[in-house]
């Protein structure tokens, strides 16, 4: 499986701060937005990672990321003109992606929990050995805000509504998605809708056509944030600080998970450190090499 990480669009919902900063760079308390998603792809064990991008964003990205090997991974970029809908991705991703299956993940939300890496690798193994397609959902008070999914008791999707007056259920669908190589054809046959955008929920609905659909639940102990507006960014700031503060251990830690992960020895950890030791980020570096 590989992944697919968007991180284009214009960042409207946070503008003006997003006028002159790509909003997956803005620190969520003490590192990028990007970390967080890219930190959940790497505990799913997936090295190969396509990030999809604003042309104007596209160095930036390289200059930080560069091709992955100082994480043990594989990044590459594609470029993403106009934000013209998150199915998008998928198209632009094809030569990369191939016959793979795919993660595809949105560069601003953030997820933790316990156990959230056990049900998500779940859902990647049985997309792998079976095909198909898994959203996951996330109850909430307010599902008229959200995407809305409707289930079974076996986990099988009923139905899919965007922002719907009268929500079939409280469950949000949270923007991760595990695809079948049948992905990328799927998103080719999308037609825009009324706001000119390639959906995704369209890709997720030609799956529940087909009946290959499920939804995974994360339940109460979990968090998730979409932190694409003002509020949540702050929200999603403030968990970060307060769990890191009360554990001493890191959410979203890259460099800390590709050296758990057995991608890069302690020395290139030790090298990642280094420009980084007058932040408290670095010392907790330097404390994994010392462990």
């Amino acid at each position: 499986m590989k992944a697919i990480v968007l991180a284009g669009g214009s960042g409207t919902r946070l503008y003006p701060v997003t006028q002159v900063v790509n909003k997956h760079f803005l620190p969520v308390y003490n590192k990028p937005m990007i970390y967080y998603p890219l930190s959940i792809v790497m505990l799913l064990g997936i090295r190969d990672v396509i990030f999809v991008v604003n042309p104007q964003d596209l160095e930036s990205f390289k200059n930080h990321f560069g091709d992955g090997s100082k994480l043990g991974m594989n990044i590459n970029y594609v470029v993403q003109q106009k934000p013209n809908g998150l199915a998008e991705g998928l198209i632009l991703a094809e030569d990369y992606i191939k016959d793979h299956s795919v993660c595809y993940v949105l560069g601003d939300n953030i997820f933790f929990g316990h156990d959230i890496i056990k049900i998500m690798k779940q859902a990647k193994e049985e997309i792998e050995k079976e095909g198909g397609a898994y959203v996951f959902g996330y109850y909430v008070k307010d599902p008229e805000r959200f995407g809305v999914v409707e289930f079974d008791e076996n986990g099988n999707v009923i139905s899919l509504e965007e922002k719907p007056k009268h929500p079939k259920s409280n469950y949000a669908v949270v923007g991760i998605y595990f695809y079948d190589k049948e992905a990328v054809n799927i998103a080719k046959k999308v037609k825009p809708s009324h706001r000119g955008e390639l959906e995704i929920t369209s890709v997720n609905e030609e799956y529940l056509k087909r009946k290959r659909l499920k939804v995974k639940l994360l339940g109460r102990g979990f968090a998730w944030f979409d932190a694409g507006t003002h509020d949540s960014f702050l929200e999603a700031g403030e968990f970060v600080a307060t769990i890191e503060r009360k554990t001493g251990l890191m959410i979203g830690c890259i460099e800390e998970i590709a050296y758990r992960n057995g991608w890069i020895t302690k020395e290139q950890l030790l090298e990642l450190a280094k420009p980084l030791k007058k932040t408290e980020y670095g010392k907790y570096l330097l404390e994994i090499v010392r462990e």
